[in-house]
């Protein structure tokens, strides 16, 4: 299926279109299913969202939340992914604490990385299909945590896994390829001139996940939403 490309014309505008779409999904995933299983990201761009999640009409009783990746680090830590949703999202709304699936970042990381994968297969059973993926896109074209020239990225086995970064000097934990390639819906959110470049190599140069990892991100059945401002166009 071929991606669809919305350019908005700022960060705020981005951010209620994405709030919009999360309302609609949520909605849908709910009425046919009963629940709405979502992974959000990490980094700066998610928390415009945030803010405007917290008075979207969501019932938030069927939602469950889980991590595309996060930073080996405790939840309390400024750079944890949950940490910033939990500060600007989660602690506003009414979702109940079993809905919240976190990726345990102060734990050993392979440990982390094999307790994350047996609690997304108790939940899903035999098909990680999400109703939403958020991802993000970083200057060298990483998504979630998977990076240039990372072995995440040739993983075909497990849906979780914690690795070094060498270009960071830190471990990261992330959701697979495989994993994000079976969901049903993947929004790309994409702010900001600093991502012109990369956002150019992952749209019109070669197919290359090795160098821009976000290429890597074809669901096999689901669509890829890129939503970007229009600074990133420039």
């Amino acid at each position: 299926m071929k991606p669809e490309i919305v350019v908005l014309p700022d960060p705020a505008t981005l951010a209620q279109e994405a709030a919009d779409r999360f309302v609609a999904l949520a909605r849908s995933a709910i009425a046919t299913q009963g629940r709405c299983a979502v992974a959000l990201s990490g980094g700066s761009t998610p928390r415009l969202l945030y803010e405007q999640l917290v008075t979207s009409p969501i019932e938030w009783q069927h939602v469950h939340i889980f991590w595309g990746d996060e930073r080996c680090v405790p939840p309390d830590h400024p750079d944890s992914n949950y940490g910033l949703a939990q500060r600007r999202l989660l602690s506003h709304v009414a979702l109940p604490a079993q809905n919240v699936h976190r990726l345990k970042g102060e734990l050993d990381p392979a440990q982390a990385a094999q307790q994350y994968e047996a609690e997304l297969r108790t939940f899903f059973g035999v098909q990680p299909r999400f109703d939403l993926i958020w991802l993000g896109l970083g200057r060298d074209a990483h998504t979630a945590s998977l990076f240039p020239q990372t072995p995440a990225l040739r993983e075909e086995q497990r849906w979780v896994v914690a690795q070094h970064v060498d270009q960071l000097r830190a471990n990261r934990l992330t959701l697979t390829p495989l994993v994000l390639n079976q969901a049903a819906n993947v929004i790309f959110l994409i702010v900001g001139s600093d991502k012109a470049v990369a956002l150019r190599s992952v749209w019109h140069g070669p197919y290359d996940p090795a160098h821009f990892p976000a290429q890597i991100v074809r669901p096999t059945a689901g669509r890829v939403i890129w939503l970007v401002d229009q600074a990133a166009m420039t």
